[in-house]
């Protein structure tokens, strides 16, 4: 066979330089690549136009680790809202309790008011027991009708103050107790005032003559219109209280704290405190307005006994 018939073959094109070498080896790993994306994507993009824009692409929406619930609040937030809430809620009683405490010192100015009017009648039934009072400054006996003014508006204003209070109370009680309160705090009003007008109209004239008793020729009783005031008040009002009594031990025996019988093993502890308690309060050291104070208080807690053992049952 001659060299003209013999094919000629194709002659291979290596790289001259190495920088040609790694640009063709890089080449085919990006062809590589590129044909293994190609296999795995299920769809083949037939043209450029048809790749999406980067910014015409919405975000991927990410999965939502809550739920849909709002995230809860950081404990400094949420301190902080708790914050908000109590001072909105104090500020609202604070409020509240403002405004009632001006409608009782109003209560007790029109009382007052009606106290200083009638002056004259109220003065001429506390100088009853014991007939002409004297005053020793200029100004003693304009105090003094001030002083009763304004005590006769406070008991007169009495009934409006322990409304308040219970109002006040109100919102934060149960029904139960609301209506517990709706009958404790009528009965204190009026116990209050028995125990006002039983001191003023049996004991205290009583213990007037037990001290006038005490004169003589030589020797006659001169009341300063203000020092008579002050007895007057400070041996007629724990009467009032002393006569509720009662009413707290029938509350306690309603509530099981106490029985007949704790009161019964009790009593002599409690004559030896009635007379202790009537030391401290009497306005006088006398042994006479000590008893006159004392005794009634005895009495008050046998009523409060009687009624927690044959009405309570306890």
């Amino acid at each position: 066979m001659s060299e003209e018939s013999k094919t000629p073959e194709a002659p291979v094109s290596c790289p001259a330089t190495p920088e040609e070498r790694d640009a063709m080896i890089a080449a085919q790993r990006r062809a590589a690549e590129a044909a293994e994306q190609a296999a795995q994507t299920p769809e083949t993009i037939s043209s450029p136009d048809d790749v999406p824009s980067t910014e015409d692409t919405p975000p991927i929406a990410e999965p939502d680790p809550t739920g849909g619930e709002e995230p809860p609040l950081s404990p400094t937030a949420a301190e902080t809202e708790e914050d908000d809430e109590g001072s909105m809620s104090l500020i609202a009683h604070l409020t509240e309790l403002r405004s009632r405490l001006i409608k009782c010192l109003l209560a007790v100015a029109v009382g007052s008011g009606v106290g200083y009017y009638f002056i004259e009648d109220i003065m001429h039934y506390l100088t009853r027991p014991v007939g002409k009072l004297y005053y020793m400054q200029p100004a003693e006996a304009f105090f003094t009708y001030i002083k009763i003014a304004v005590v006769v508006g406070f008991l007169l204003a009495l009934p409006v103050i322990f409304y308040h209070v219970w109002r006040f109370f109100l919102p934060a009680l149960t029904r139960a107790e609301r209506i517990v309160l709706g009958i404790v705090v009528p009965v204190s009003v009026v116990l209050f005032f028995l125990g006002l007008a039983f001191s003023f109209f049996l004991v205290f004239p009583a213990a007037i003559l037990f001290f006038k008793g005490f004169g003589s020729a030589e020797l006659e009783a001169l009341f300063s219109v203000n020092r008579y005031f002050e007895f007057v008040i400070m041996f007629v009002l724990p009467f009032g209280f002393v006569f509720e009594l009662p009413l707290i031990i029938t509350i306690l025996g309603k509530m099981g704290f106490i029985s007949s019988k704790f009161l019964r093993k009790y009593a002599r502890i409690v004559i030896f405190l009635s007379f202790v308690v009537a030391a401290v309060i009497s306005p006088t050291p006398d042994v006479f307005t000590q008893s006159m104070i004392a005794v009634p208080m005895i009495a008050l807690y046998g009523v409060g006994y009687l009624i927690v053992r044959y009405i309570l049952r306890k």
